[in-house]
């Protein structure tokens, strides 16, 4: 066996998603396998301790240990279940993006519904109700080229959705970890000073990833600071926001809205049905609710496959990774 050859495994249905066609992507001389998120087939966990890369979002101490594992790699951006204490000393940890075009899009045509209401509009008129019907002073709508967005987090999520917003005249507001210098933003805030950010922006968009700093980050106090008529977005992760305190204060309509694409409850390979949250967000009708949709496109997919198929030609080339998010020790 050539020793550049690897063997590339696809763990669970998650990493199955960006499987097809990923032959045509990588050298012929590499073997795929297909294994099951339970690793409960026969020779699946033999396969599975003993792969070169494994394609997965989830590395727990109940799992088999991949002892020649040289590259773990998500084919997403969130690494929040791979627990890189787990990985072999030899080993690296990398991740995707590609999805942040996709997640912009989500985010502006949101809020333009707010500012547009095409299907309101059109409902009505079928009914002969001539709502939004220019002359009426009732029927003016805002604009969002009139807003300010609240970004929470300055990486590639919002990088692209802060390009968007100011093509349509938005001004833009950051809070992040790091300073930012950047054209795009208009004024930026430190984490620190997070209340103060809250209460200047229309909309605030949460892109940031779960970590143990990120946990509970926009919390009680923070969506407290928020505008009245201001609306919140989560498209990060969901416990990046306070679960009990989004509710409370939607229930209260202590903000006029949110907008919530990621969750605290998920399906699991055996219950494929799941309410998103403990609490009954579905029963507000000021929340518009998406099932963690907003990054998967078609062009999501491909450019994840591009990363990952790049990544494991620098592998067999002793070139240097990308998006590597824990290094060999």
């Amino acid at each position: 066996m050539n020793a550049n050859a690897l063997k590339i495994v696809f763990h669970g249905q998650n990493a199955a998603n960006f499987r097809q066609g990923f032959e045509q992507l990588i050298d012929p001389q590499h073997t795929l396998l297909d294994l099951s998120d339970a690793l409960d087939q026969p020779g699946e966990a033999a396969h599975y301790q003993s792969a070169d890369v494994i394609v997965g979002i989830k590395l727990d101490a109940n799992m088999p240990s991949p002892q020649r594992l040289r590259l773990y790699h998500a084919p997403s951006a969130g690494t929040d279940a791979i627990n890189p204490a787990l990985l072999p000393a030899g080993s690296t940890l990398c991740n995707c993006f590609g999805h942040e075009n996709a997640i912009a899009e989500y985010v502006m045509a949101a809020l333009l519904q707010r500012h547009v209401p095409l299907a309101h509009a059109d409902a009505d008129l079928r009914q002969n109700r001539w709502t939004y019907w220019a002359g009426r002073p009732t029927a003016l709508r805002t604009e969002l080229g009139a807003q300010t967005l609240g970004l929470v987090g300055f990486g590639h999520i919002s990088q692209t959705l802060a390009a968007r917003a100011k093509a349509f005249g938005m001004r833009v507001h950051v809070a992040n970890r790091s300073p930012i210098q950047n054209l795009l933003v208009d004024q930026a805030f430190a984490l620190s000073d997070l209340d103060a950010f809250m209460a200047t922006a229309d909309a605030i968009v949460v892109t940031l990833p779960l970590t143990e700093q990120t946990q509970g980050l926009v919390g009680a106090q923070a969506i407290a600071a928020m505008r009245a008529d201001a609306v919140l977005l989560n498209v990060g992760r969901g416990p990046v926001i306070d679960e009990r305190a989004l509710y409370e204060a939607l229930a209260a309509k202590r903000i006029a809205g949110a907008i919530i694409d990621t969750w605290y409850q998920y399906p699991t390979p055996t219950q494929a049905e799941s309410a998103p949250s403990q609490f009954d967000f579905a029963a507000l009708d000021n929340v518009l609710m998406t099932p963690h949709m907003s990054g998967w496109t078609e062009g999501t997919v491909r450019r994840r496959q591009e990363t990952m198929a790049d990544n494991i030609a620098r592998l067999t080339q002793g070139q240097a990774l990308r998006n590597v998010i824990h290094s060999p020790t």
